[in-house]
């Protein structure tokens, strides 16, 4: 028996005055998922994303969270199962880290509530899943742009969503930083989180496995395994310049990696 899909799309379309975007998308995302959105500048991976966490009103089709159309889901309710990650932002205040974590218990306090004690226990929890409690004291401002990055992603994580949706969250770091990005996520993912990425970069998608969804100028997509969807005939296709996809041996460690590289 088929599990429910946690995310349902028909029929997704969607336009900027007379410009269209994408249409016809209809796509399925199950719990615990990782799921790697990917294709060429202007292709509406953003906007795709954007459209899935109600930030933007589709102009035809829908999308439902367990059943439930999220455009009917006021903007609390929305932000009780949808979080969202942007792309990293510059701090403007000097809050304490753990202050910052603690604003994602909003969509759970009333109007001029204020996180209780076990509102700063499940962002202390946020920060050790994702490897930076011991930043907790120190002020948002100050800390790196990697370390920033981790830390809204535990703010996403304290708002307890259903589905974390990442719009290229790595894509002002540099590589280390986009390396230490990419394994939190891959083991948030593995602990079950739901998580919907946009990347430029499909040795992204590579690195991370799971399913992929490539998205061609004017909605066409194609969804698979990433081994099935990021060949060599497919991003070439895509991206419009050669690309190849090689095995590489791993670096410390037993069998081979994918990677791939123009041509």
């Amino acid at each position: 028996m088929a599990l429910t899909p946690l995310i349902e799309i028909r029929g997704a379309a969607f336009r900027y005055g007379t410009h269209e975007i994408f249409s016809g998308i209809d796509l399925d995302v199950h719990r615990g998922e990782l799921l790697s959105v990917l294709g060429p500048n202007g292709c509406g991976k953003s906007t795709l994303l954007r459209c899935m966490g109600g930030l933007l009103a589709l102009n035809a089709g829908t999308v439902r969270l367990e059943k439930t159309d999220i455009s009917v889901l006021d903007t609390a309710a929305r932000a009780r199962r949808i979080g969202f990650l942007f792309q990293e932002h510059t701090p403007t205040f000097p809050y304490p880290v753990l202050d910052v974590v603690s604003m994602g218990r909003a969509p759970h306090l009333g109007l001029f509530g204020v996180p209780s004690s076990k509102d700063l226990v499940l962002a202390e929890h946020a920060l050790d899943r994702v490897g930076v409690l011991h930043l907790k004291k120190r002020p948002y401002t100050e800390i790196s742009g990697g370390e920033r990055q981790l830390v809204l992603l535990a703010r996403t994580l304290a708002q307890q969503p259903d589905v974390i949706l990442l719009d290229e969250p790595t894509s002002h770091l540099d590589l280390k930083n986009q390396v230490r990005s990419l394994r939190t996520i891959e083991e948030l993912a593995a602990q079950g989180v739901t998580m919907i990425m946009t990347t430029h970069d499909p040795n992204h998608a590579l690195r991370l496995s799971g399913r992929v969804v490539m998205m061609k100028p004017g909605g066409v997509i194609v969804a698979g395994h990433v081994s099935e969807v990021l060949t060599a005939t497919e991003l070439t296709a895509t991206y419009g310049i050669d690309i190849a996809v090689l095995s590489v041996p791993r670096f410390g460690g037993p069998g081979e990696i994918k990677v791939c590289t123009p041509w």
